[in-house]
């Protein structure tokens, strides 16, 4: 039984609390609607269930005796299946619930994992789309396909938030009619928040809240009695009648006069299931807690099925998921597989036409005794202007790269938390490590990078015989487009939506060439201010310093007014900015902002 007793939430010091003293209990095998006019605490109700309201709480949360807060819960206890879209609409319905399965259940194997997916399509009636894409499914097929990929784990706590709205009424009765089956079939609390009250008759109780309280618990043939209404419809324009605290206050003075008949409501038929051992593939009754045929002990997860005891996943099996799974989304994309071959090919291309020629050689002053001072003039002046020409060009070509690998770079992680935020708060909260998930996201990005930048570094040397050692050359080019990366992965993490982080990390870019000094010296006072978080100086000034020893360095050096720092300190800066863009991006993972 889930009981909850004198549950408060409260956002700040001051203002309305977002639930005030709800108190209620829901037994094992219910199908509960929680139902409410607009802003009254539906889904926060159930956010704080689920452990994941933002605020301060009060009250306590108790399952089977055991409270929410000092227990060890397991993620898989508690299943919740919001109103958004969770799933990638790249993947296929099949590939959704695997993925799911591989994050949440350990030790299955391969052939019952496989088992385990045919079976929850086949429970949720999306066996015949297993093979569509996600993106093809209409709202009441992702629905389903969110219900399947939450049964994974058989929790006994099933929270839905609006699953059924904006649904047209066939879909919304077949989704109703579903999650009664689900409770009952896996004698499980299902609890679902809605708007809709044509279906009441289906469930076992309703919970209507009104302005934070709890204004009826019970079952749903006495609703119309309670709230002196003719039909569940006029139950709504009943509620302004009375202040909240009056309709808190009557529901505590009549709530036991209400139980009786909501508690011969539930009845959960036993039936013979057949189960199979995990071990010797032995099919075994559903009243055998040990197979005959080994001896080991047959779990099972309330509806008659062998699921796994292991827990959740370890971090290295979710990275290989996380992995397996982000790859096959990109080459699956084809708008980004279009979009990163025209910046790896585009963008060293159009720094190349500056230089395709090569850097033009510099002519040596006549310093004979045979030449006259007007000639000696002369030729100084025209080597002045070589150089002059020469050292920006070479200065340009570099910090055209950098700065092209910084836009790179914010193109590769700006959107890559935040546009699939509300997917890694779901899987979060089933159990999926952020340490997992970041590496995973430091492993796809570094593969990025490293094509990105040592295309565009071998490109550019090659093509405008460009001096230098290419090694450290490639070094820098390539830690430039990692620190921008990580800086921008932790502006995603921090963002609420993919639009903002994207625009925030273009802003980002579009400081490093005017503040680098790169192109104009910046007063001395701005430089040491803003110097150390522009990556692109230290890339700029590093791969420089891969020209000492070449004619070339000593030309841009005459033409470039902005000190130039040792290479190993642009290295040790730059690797800087990497580990802390990674380290934000792991705390902006950590919180919560399921919305």
């Amino acid at each position: 039984m889930l009981s909850l007793e004198g549950i408060s939430l409260r956002i700040g010091d001051s203002g309305q609390p977002l639930l005030s003293d709800v108190s209620a209990s829901f037994s094992q095998g219910e199908f509960v609607a929680v139902i409410g006019p607009s802003g009254c605490g539906k889904s926060t109700l159930l956010k704080v269930i689920a452990g994941i309201a933002a605020g301060e709480e009060e009250g306590a949360i108790r399952w089977d005796g055991r409270d929410f807060s000092e227990e060890d819960f397991k993620p898989s206890e508690i299943g919740y299946v919001p109103q958004f879209s969770i799933a990638h609409e790249e993947l296929t319905v099949e590939e959704c619930v695997e993925y799911s399965a591989r994050l949440r259940v350990a030790e299955l194997s391969s052939e019952e994992r496989e088992s385990l997916v045919t079976r929850l399509l086949a429970e949720v009636g999306m066996a015949e789309f297993s093979e569509r894409r996600v993106k093809v499914l209409s709202g009441g097929q992702k629905r389903r396909l969110a219900l399947a990929m939450e049964l994974v784990s058989s929790p006994p706590i099933l929270l839905c938030d609006e699953v059924t709205s904006g649904l047209d009424p066939q879909s919304e009765e077949e989704i109703v009619t579903l999650l009664r089956r689900v409770a009952r079939d896996g004698n499980r609390l299902v609890i679902s928040v809605t708007h809709s009250l044509k279906n009441l008759s289906d469930y076992d109780a309703v919970a209507v809240l009104y302005r934070g309280v709890l204004a009826y618990a019970g079952a749903p043939s006495h609703l119309s009695h309670y709230f002196r209404v003719e039909g569940p419809e006029l139950v709504y324009p009943r509620l302004p009648d009375r202040e909240p605290s009056e309709w808190q206050a009557s529901w505590k003075k009549h709530a036991d006069a209400f139980q009786q008949g909501r508690e011969a409501r539930v009845v959960i038929e036993p039936t013979s299931r057949v189960r199979t051992c995990p071990e010797c593939r032995a099919e075994c009754p559903d009243e055998v807690k040990f197979c005959k045929v080994c001896g080991c002990k047959v779990p099972d997860d309330g509806a008659g099925n062998a699921v796994s005891e292991g827990g959740t996943p370890g971090v290295i099996s979710q990275f290989i998921t996380l992995t397996e799974r982000r790859l096959k989304i990109f080459f699956r994309s084809h708008s980004q597989l279009w979009l990163q071959a025209g910046l790896v090919f585009g963008f060293p291309a159009i720094v190349s036409i500056f230089g395709w020629k090569g850097l033009p050689q510099i002519r040596n002053l006549s310093m004979g005794l045979d030449v006259n001072v007007l000639q000696q003039q002369s030729e100084a002046l025209d080597f002045l202007k070589q150089a002059s020409s020469v050292g920006s060009l070479v200065s340009g070509i570099i910090m055209f790269e950098v700065v092209l690998l910084t836009l790179m770079g914010a193109n590769n992680s700006g959107r890559e938390i935040a546009g699939e935020r509300q997917i890694f708060e779901k899987e979060k909260l089933a159990g999926l490590g952020t340490g997992a998930y970041l590496l995973s996201k430091i492993l796809f990005l570094g593969l990025l990078c490293a094509v990105q930048s040592l295309w565009m570094g071998f490109f550019i040397h090659h093509t405008c015989s460009f001096p230098g050692e290419l090694a450290p050359q490639l070094l820098f080019l390539f830690l430039v487009n990692a620190a921008m990366t990580s800086v921008c992965l932790a502006i995603s993490s921090y963002m609420g939506t993919a639009e903002q982080a994207s625009l925030a990390s273009i802003y980002l870019v579009g400081f490093q060439l005017p503040l680098s000094g790169a192109v104009l010296a910046l007063p001395q006072w701005l430089g040491t201010i803003t110097r150390p978080f522009i990556a692109a100086y230290w890339s700029w000034s590093g791969m420089l310093q891969t020209l000492r020893g070449e004619r070339y360095y000593d030309i841009a050096a005459m033409v470039i007014q902005t000190t130039l720092s040792a290479g190993d300190l642009c290295l040790m800066v730059l690797l800087v900015h990497i580990v802390a863009g990674l380290l934000l991006a792991y705390q902006g993972c950590q919180r919560t902002r399921m919305e």
